[in-house]
Protein backbone atom coordinates (compact mmCIF):
# COMPACT_ATOMS: atom_id res chain seq x y z
CA UNK A 1 0.00 0.00 0.00
CA UNK A 2 2.94 2.35 0.76
CA UNK A 3 4.16 1.88 -2.81
CA UNK A 4 0.14 2.89 -4.12
CA UNK A 5 0.51 6.06 -2.03
CA UNK A 6 3.39 7.45 -2.84
CA UNK A 7 2.73 6.21 -7.18
CA UNK A 8 -0.12 8.29 -6.43
CA UNK A 9 1.63 11.69 -6.70
CA UNK A 10 4.84 10.68 -8.53
CA UNK A 11 4.51 13.43 -11.41
CA UNK A 12 7.03 13.65 -13.58
CA UNK A 13 8.21 16.72 -14.69
CA UNK A 14 8.19 17.38 -18.48
CA UNK A 15 9.14 20.87 -18.62
CA UNK A 16 8.65 24.16 -16.92
CA UNK A 17 5.07 24.08 -16.98
CA UNK A 18 4.17 20.62 -18.22
CA UNK A 19 4.23 17.38 -16.06
CA UNK A 20 2.84 13.78 -16.69
CA UNK A 21 0.84 11.68 -13.98
CA UNK A 22 -0.34 8.13 -14.13
CA UNK A 23 -4.45 7.35 -14.64
CA UNK A 24 -4.59 3.73 -12.69
CA UNK A 25 -4.31 3.13 -9.13
CA UNK A 26 -7.30 5.12 -7.68
CA UNK A 27 -10.88 3.49 -6.73
CA UNK A 28 -11.94 2.51 -9.65
CA UNK A 29 -10.34 0.07 -12.78
CA UNK A 30 -12.82 1.34 -15.50
CA UNK A 31 -11.62 4.78 -15.24
CA UNK A 32 -9.39 7.53 -13.25
CA UNK A 33 -11.17 8.39 -10.57
CA UNK A 34 -11.78 12.38 -9.83
CA UNK A 35 -9.97 12.56 -6.57
CA UNK A 36 -6.98 11.07 -8.35
CA UNK A 37 -7.03 13.70 -10.77
CA UNK A 38 -7.45 17.02 -8.50
CA UNK A 39 -4.81 15.69 -6.76
CA UNK A 40 -1.92 14.93 -8.78
CA UNK A 41 -3.44 18.25 -10.50
CA UNK A 42 -3.26 20.34 -7.06
CA UNK A 43 0.51 18.42 -6.84
CA UNK A 44 1.88 19.62 -10.44
CA UNK A 45 0.73 23.21 -9.55
CA UNK A 46 2.31 22.97 -6.43
CA UNK A 47 5.25 22.45 -8.27
CA UNK A 48 5.20 25.59 -9.50
CA UNK A 49 4.52 27.62 -6.53
CA UNK A 50 7.27 28.62 -3.56
CA UNK A 51 6.73 29.23 0.04
CA UNK A 52 2.47 29.16 -0.47
CA UNK A 53 -0.20 26.75 0.88
CA UNK A 54 -3.41 26.52 -1.12
CA UNK A 55 -6.70 27.96 0.22
CA UNK A 56 -8.63 26.81 -2.57
CA UNK A 57 -9.57 25.28 -5.46
CA UNK A 58 -12.02 24.76 -8.35
CA UNK A 59 -12.46 21.88 -10.81
CA UNK A 60 -14.61 20.89 -13.49
CA UNK A 61 -14.66 17.26 -15.21
CA UNK A 62 -15.34 17.23 -18.75
CA UNK A 63 -14.20 13.72 -20.04
CA UNK A 64 -13.44 10.46 -18.02
CA UNK A 65 -9.94 9.53 -18.02
CA UNK A 66 -8.59 6.44 -19.01
CA UNK A 67 -6.63 4.43 -16.52
CA UNK A 68 -4.20 3.05 -18.46
CA UNK A 69 -2.45 6.21 -20.40
CA UNK A 70 -0.71 8.55 -19.01
CA UNK A 71 -2.29 12.00 -17.97
CA UNK A 72 -0.57 15.03 -18.87
CA UNK A 73 -1.24 18.29 -17.05
CA UNK A 74 -0.05 21.76 -18.27
CA UNK A 75 -0.18 24.61 -15.50
CA UNK A 76 -0.93 28.00 -16.41
CA UNK A 77 1.53 30.67 -14.20
CA UNK A 78 -1.59 32.98 -14.13
CA UNK A 79 -0.18 35.36 -11.24
CA UNK A 80 2.20 35.49 -8.57
CA UNK A 81 1.19 38.72 -6.06
CA UNK A 82 2.25 39.86 -2.97
CA UNK A 83 -0.65 37.53 -0.96
CA UNK A 84 -1.77 35.36 -3.32
CA UNK A 85 -0.73 33.08 -6.34
CA UNK A 86 -2.79 31.84 -9.16
CA UNK A 87 -2.42 28.82 -10.96
CA UNK A 88 -4.65 27.25 -14.09
CA UNK A 89 -4.14 23.83 -14.28
CA UNK A 90 -5.22 21.67 -17.48
CA UNK A 91 -5.19 17.83 -17.42
CA UNK A 92 -5.00 16.38 -21.29
CA UNK A 93 -5.45 12.34 -22.71
CA UNK A 94 -5.16 11.90 -26.16
CA UNK A 95 -5.19 15.82 -27.05
CA UNK A 96 -8.14 16.34 -25.15
CA UNK A 97 -8.68 17.53 -22.09
CA UNK A 98 -10.38 15.65 -19.70
CA UNK A 99 -10.19 18.15 -16.86
CA UNK A 100 -9.38 21.55 -15.67
CA UNK A 101 -8.83 23.41 -12.23
CA UNK A 102 -8.30 26.65 -10.92
CA UNK A 103 -6.13 26.75 -7.90
CA UNK A 104 -4.93 29.85 -5.33
CA UNK A 105 -2.32 29.55 -3.15
CA UNK A 106 -1.94 32.80 -0.02
CA UNK A 107 1.01 33.21 2.47
CA UNK A 108 0.20 32.86 6.23
CA UNK A 109 -1.63 35.73 7.50
CA UNK A 110 -3.36 36.38 10.97
CA UNK A 111 -7.02 37.09 10.75
CA UNK A 112 -10.17 37.13 13.05
CA UNK A 113 -11.38 33.46 13.51
CA UNK A 114 -14.58 31.26 13.84
CA UNK A 115 -15.94 28.05 13.04
CA UNK A 116 -19.25 25.71 12.84
CA UNK A 117 -18.83 22.98 15.46
CA UNK A 118 -18.39 19.75 14.50
CA UNK A 119 -21.41 16.98 15.00
CA UNK A 120 -21.26 14.62 17.72
CA UNK A 121 -20.96 11.09 16.28
CA UNK A 122 -19.32 7.72 16.78
CA UNK A 123 -15.11 7.92 16.85
CA UNK A 124 -13.35 6.05 14.05
CA UNK A 125 -12.71 3.37 16.72
CA UNK A 126 -15.88 2.21 16.94
CA UNK A 127 -16.91 2.01 13.10
CA UNK A 128 -15.42 -1.06 10.99
CA UNK A 129 -13.09 -0.43 8.09
CA UNK A 130 -14.80 0.12 5.03
CA UNK A 131 -12.80 -2.85 3.20
CA UNK A 132 -14.12 -5.07 6.38
CA UNK A 133 -17.26 -3.60 5.65
CA UNK A 134 -16.91 -4.76 1.66
CA UNK A 135 -15.99 -8.41 2.65
CA UNK A 136 -19.05 -9.32 4.48
CA UNK A 137 -20.88 -7.90 1.22
CA UNK A 138 -18.88 -9.26 -1.65
CA UNK A 139 -20.73 -12.42 -2.90
CA UNK A 140 -23.43 -10.10 -3.67
CA UNK A 141 -20.90 -8.49 -5.99
CA UNK A 142 -20.94 -10.02 -9.88
CA UNK A 143 -17.08 -11.90 -9.98
CA UNK A 144 -16.33 -9.31 -12.80
CA UNK A 145 -16.23 -6.13 -10.38
CA UNK A 146 -15.41 -8.41 -7.33
CA UNK A 147 -11.63 -7.80 -7.39
CA UNK A 148 -12.05 -4.01 -7.88
CA UNK A 149 -14.67 -3.96 -5.25
CA UNK A 150 -12.15 -5.65 -2.69
CA UNK A 151 -8.98 -3.67 -3.92
CA UNK A 152 -7.28 -1.68 -0.88
CA UNK A 153 -7.54 1.93 -1.67
CA UNK A 154 -5.19 4.65 -1.40
CA UNK A 155 -7.06 5.94 1.72
CA UNK A 156 -8.74 3.93 4.65
CA UNK A 157 -12.87 4.82 4.91
CA UNK A 158 -14.86 4.11 8.06
CA UNK A 159 -18.59 4.66 7.48
CA UNK A 160 -20.48 5.77 10.84
CA UNK A 161 -23.38 4.66 9.56
CA UNK A 162 -23.16 2.95 5.40
CA UNK A 163 -26.54 2.78 3.93
CA UNK A 164 -27.38 -1.01 2.00
CA UNK A 165 -25.47 -0.74 -1.37
CA UNK A 166 -28.05 -3.15 -3.36
CA UNK A 167 -30.98 -2.27 -1.55
CA UNK A 168 -30.84 1.22 0.18
CA UNK A 169 -33.72 2.31 1.39
CA UNK A 170 -34.57 6.52 1.17
CA UNK A 171 -32.67 7.94 4.50
CA UNK A 172 -31.34 11.26 5.46
CA UNK A 173 -28.93 13.15 3.42
CA UNK A 174 -26.68 13.21 6.27
CA UNK A 175 -23.55 11.31 5.76
CA UNK A 176 -20.85 11.03 8.24
CA UNK A 177 -17.36 9.14 7.51
CA UNK A 178 -14.01 8.91 9.42
CA UNK A 179 -10.64 8.81 6.86
CA UNK A 180 -7.09 9.25 6.66
CA UNK A 181 -4.16 7.38 4.01
CA UNK A 182 -3.93 3.70 4.26
CA UNK A 183 -0.57 3.48 5.41
CA UNK A 184 1.86 6.46 6.62
CA UNK A 185 2.88 9.85 4.89
CA UNK A 186 6.64 9.91 6.16
CA UNK A 187 6.61 13.80 5.36
CA UNK A 188 5.49 16.79 6.97
CA UNK A 189 5.40 18.84 3.35
CA UNK A 190 1.35 20.07 3.90
CA UNK A 191 1.53 20.26 0.22
CA UNK A 192 1.55 16.53 0.28
CA UNK A 193 -1.07 16.16 2.53
CA UNK A 194 -3.14 18.60 1.21
CA UNK A 195 -3.20 16.58 -2.27
CA UNK A 196 -4.51 13.31 0.05
CA UNK A 197 -7.26 15.32 1.61
CA UNK A 198 -8.01 16.35 -2.14
CA UNK A 199 -8.05 13.05 -3.73
CA UNK A 200 -10.11 11.93 -0.52
CA UNK A 201 -12.78 14.35 -0.73
CA UNK A 202 -14.03 12.93 -3.78
CA UNK A 203 -14.78 9.38 -1.64
CA UNK A 204 -18.85 8.96 -1.02
CA UNK A 205 -19.61 12.41 -1.40
CA UNK A 206 -22.20 11.83 -4.53
CA UNK A 207 -23.65 9.24 -1.75
CA UNK A 208 -25.30 12.40 0.09
CA UNK A 209 -27.30 13.02 -2.84
CA UNK A 210 -28.14 9.55 -3.50
CA UNK A 211 -29.39 9.01 0.29
CA UNK A 212 -33.16 10.10 -0.17
CA UNK A 213 -33.75 8.56 -2.90
CA UNK A 214 -32.75 5.13 -2.10
CA UNK A 215 -30.20 4.43 -4.76
CA UNK A 216 -26.27 3.71 -4.78
CA UNK A 217 -24.01 3.05 -7.53
CA UNK A 218 -24.45 -0.20 -6.77
CA UNK A 219 -28.27 -0.17 -7.30
CA UNK A 220 -28.56 -0.60 -11.40
CA UNK A 221 -31.04 2.72 -11.14
CA UNK A 222 -28.66 5.52 -11.24
CA UNK A 223 -25.61 7.22 -13.77
CA UNK A 224 -23.37 9.05 -11.06
CA UNK A 225 -20.26 11.21 -12.13
CA UNK A 226 -18.70 14.19 -10.72
CA UNK A 227 -19.08 17.01 -12.46
CA UNK A 228 -16.80 19.99 -10.39
CA UNK A 229 -15.33 19.82 -7.49
CA UNK A 230 -14.54 22.74 -5.28
CA UNK A 231 -12.09 22.78 -1.73
CA UNK A 232 -11.19 25.10 1.03
CA UNK A 233 -8.20 24.36 3.10
CA UNK A 234 -8.79 26.47 6.38
CA UNK A 235 -6.24 24.93 8.49
CA UNK A 236 -2.59 22.48 8.20
CA UNK A 237 -3.47 19.00 8.26
CA UNK A 238 -1.71 15.81 9.34
CA UNK A 239 -3.98 13.04 7.38
CA UNK A 240 -1.61 10.52 9.06
CA UNK A 241 -4.08 11.05 11.67
CA UNK A 242 -8.23 10.06 11.54
CA UNK A 243 -10.37 13.03 9.95
CA UNK A 244 -13.93 13.50 10.22
CA UNK A 245 -15.86 14.43 7.27
CA UNK A 246 -19.77 15.64 7.36
CA UNK A 247 -21.74 15.60 4.14
CA UNK A 248 -24.91 16.43 3.37
CA UNK A 249 -27.17 17.29 -0.02
CA UNK A 250 -28.72 20.43 0.36
CA UNK A 251 -30.24 19.38 -2.89
CA UNK A 252 -31.15 17.47 -5.76
CA UNK A 253 -32.98 17.88 -9.50
CA UNK A 254 -32.84 18.06 -13.19
CA UNK A 255 -30.48 14.84 -13.38
CA UNK A 256 -28.09 16.15 -10.84
CA UNK A 257 -27.23 16.93 -7.23
CA UNK A 258 -25.49 19.50 -5.01
CA UNK A 259 -22.83 17.82 -2.05
CA UNK A 260 -21.30 19.64 0.75
CA UNK A 261 -18.54 18.33 2.80
CA UNK A 262 -16.78 19.58 6.32
CA UNK A 263 -13.61 17.98 7.47
CA UNK A 264 -12.60 17.70 10.91
CA UNK A 265 -9.73 17.03 13.07
CA UNK A 266 -10.62 14.50 15.74
CA UNK A 267 -10.72 17.82 18.77
CA UNK A 268 -13.21 19.63 16.53
CA UNK A 269 -11.00 21.90 14.47
CA UNK A 270 -12.61 22.39 10.90
CA UNK A 271 -9.72 21.86 8.44
CA UNK A 272 -11.29 22.02 5.06
CA UNK A 273 -14.70 22.66 3.40
CA UNK A 274 -16.04 20.72 -0.11
CA UNK A 275 -18.79 21.31 -2.71
CA UNK A 276 -20.23 19.40 -5.34
CA UNK A 277 -22.12 18.97 -8.15
CA UNK A 278 -22.86 15.49 -9.72
CA UNK A 279 -24.84 13.66 -12.28
CA UNK A 280 -27.69 11.59 -10.93
CA UNK A 281 -29.86 10.35 -13.46
CA UNK A 282 -32.01 7.90 -13.57
CA UNK A 283 -32.09 4.54 -15.07
CA UNK A 284 -34.37 1.53 -15.62
CA UNK A 285 -33.59 -0.74 -13.00
CA UNK A 286 -31.62 -3.77 -13.96
CA UNK A 287 -29.67 -6.31 -12.48
CA UNK A 288 -26.27 -5.95 -10.82
CA UNK A 289 -24.23 -7.04 -13.70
Amino acid sequence: MKEKIEKLLDIETLDRNLFRGQGEGGEVASRVFGGHVIAQALAAAYKTVEKRLCHSLHAYFIRPGDPSTPIIYEVDRARDGGSFTTRRVVAIQNGKQIFNMAASFHIEEEGWSHQHKMKDVKGPSGVLNRNEQRKLIADKVPEKRRKNFLNPKPIEIRDVDPPDLFNPEPTSDKNFLWFKVDGTLDTKEQWVHHCFLAYASDVSLLGSGNRPHGVSAYSGDVMLASLDHAMWFHEKINFNDWYLYEMDSPFSGAARSLNRGKVFSQDGTLVASVAQEGLMRPLKRRPNT
